[in-house]
């Protein structure tokens, strides 16, 4: 879950706390595009006030004018918004766009007070809505699942952020994790060198001078978790990508030459690498955008990892080694017509 929605709960259960009753509106369904995706939270509490978002904000405005005019109310159910053009223009929806939302009443803390508790533990849970009777319950959930919705029961799946532990302290990783922090990952910098990170200074972030291994071990890398070397130094870049690659961590990436990361493999599998699992690091990291400062390199690399994250394989913006590649045999055949 995003720290927006984090706060949408925990705000929620502070106006319960103060005898308030609150709306909590979730997104369930969006068809074409939409402003936010399923899972997204709003919460309204009964005199108009609101945190969250679930669009650009005319939604919201109906959502409390419904409020306002017809009250809080007494069950759970479902609304759809942007079903045709005109809707689609008036909510401020892209063309096509529909979005159903689930509308749950709150009365009581407790319920919200077990969520939030099972969170701060760092626990993923799933948090089922049966909308007839009301009834909630919570339970363990697994990385890979989603917000579901079958008509009747909602499940919300609520955890920790995305992490982002990066290997390096210096000035592209500095880039990286000012955007990490703005896609809203937790991010994590790891480098045991004075010289580098006495010099960080990125709010925000987590910084550590232990050993890359030691961090990586430490956080317990789950589907959640990217890892990226950036020092150059392979004593302390292999000493992170061997134990990351073990892991379920969805992105292991390391900078460097398509030469040096060749080498890199050859070396991770000196210690005790399978095949699969040298094959999973990313490297050289990144999307080949023709990026050569700090700052291009880092969208680079942020790029794919977001991509990477949301499932998308792209299509025409190919991995750096791939389109180097490319480009190398494109000049070769250009070079060989040449000389005809």
């Amino acid at each position: 879950m995003d720290s927006l929605d984090l706060e949408v709960l925990q705000r929620a259960r502070t106006w319960l706390a103060d005898g308030k009753r609150v709306l909590l509106a979730t997104v369930v369904r969006t068809w074409g595009s939409s402003p936010r995706p399923p899972g997204a939270l709003l919460a309204l509490r009964e005199d108009g006030r609101a945190v969250g978002s679930v669009s650009g904000g005319c939604i919201e405005d109906d959502l409390m004018q419904r409020l306002r005019a017809e009250g809080m109310p007494e069950t759970a159910c479902r609304v759809s918004y942007g079903v045709g053009a005109e809707e689609a223009r008036r909510f401020g929806l892209p063309c096509g766009g529909t979005m159903e939302l689930v509308l749950e009443p709150l009365a009581d803390p407790a319920p919200l007070d077990a969520l939030l508790a099972r969170l701060a533990a760092g626990e993923l849970v799933e948090r089922s809505l049966h909308l007839p009777s009301g009834r909630s319950a919570l339970a363990p959930a697994h990385p890979e699942q989603a917000t579901g919705f079958d008509g009747e029961t909602l499940v919300s799946v609520f955890g920790p952020r995305y992490r982002l532990l990066l290997i390096g302290a210096g000035q592209l990783a500095a880039s990286l994790a000012r955007m990490a922090l703005a896609l809203d990952f937790a991010v994590t910098v790891c480098d045991p060198r004075e010289e580098w990170s006495e010099e960080w200074n990125v709010a925000g972030t987590v910084l550590t001078r232990e050993m890359p291994d030691d961090v990586v071990i430490g956080m317990r890398p789950d589907a959640r978790t990217a890892v990226i070397a950036l020092t150059h130094d392979p004593k302390l870049d292999d000493l992170a990508l061997m134990e990351a690659l073990r892991s379920p961590a969805f992105y292991v990436a390391a900078l460097g030459s398509r030469h040096n990361n060749a080498v890199r493999r050859e070396r991770l599998r000196e210690f005790d690498l399978d095949a699969s699992q040298v094959a999973a690091l990313r490297g050289p990291a990144g999307l080949y955008i023709g990026s050569r400062t700090p700052g291009e390199i880092a969208v680079s690399i942020a790029a794919e990892l977001v991509a990477v994250k949301n499932g998308v394989v792209p299509e025409r913006v190919l991995p750096v080694a791939e389109a180097k590649a490319a480009l190398e045999l494109a000049e070769n055949a250009l070079s060989a017509c040449a000389r005809k």
